[in-house]
């Protein structure tokens, strides 16, 4: 069964820089996309970036030129580099992986910006 598990969550002021991980475990194989979302009180679930193991990266427009999405492949792992971190990033951001055509959600972490 394969497990997607973020860390990396908390607090930090507006301006600050954040890291997230997310590793998917329990299967042998790479998954074929992994991606951000968040989901912030009262609002829908919104994507924040994603990258297939081949293809171009997607970022959504409200976090271009801010968020870094990469991936270690022999890890099975996706980071998200969060800098210039705004209060409406505020949000539980939740890690996705599709192995082998079935999607997997984490749990997510929570990222609080304040001003």
């Amino acid at each position: 069964q394969v497990q997607v598990a973020e860390s990396g969550g908390g607090s930090v002021q507006a301006g600050g820089s954040m890291r997230l991980s997310c590793t998917a475990s329990g299967t042998i194989f790479n998954p074929d996309v992994m991606a951000w979302y968040r989901q912030a009180p009262g609002k829908q679930r919104e994507l924040v970036a994603t990258i297939p193991s081949l293809g171009s990266i997607v970022y959504a427009d409200s976090v271009k030129g801010r968020f870094t999405i990469s991936r270690d492949n022999a890890k099975n792992t996706v980071y998200l580099q969060m800098n210039s971190l705004k209060p409406e990033d505020t949000a539980v951001y939740l890690c996705t992986a599709v192995v082998r055509f079935q999607l997997y959600w984490g749990q997510g972490t929570q990222v609080t910006v304040s001003s």
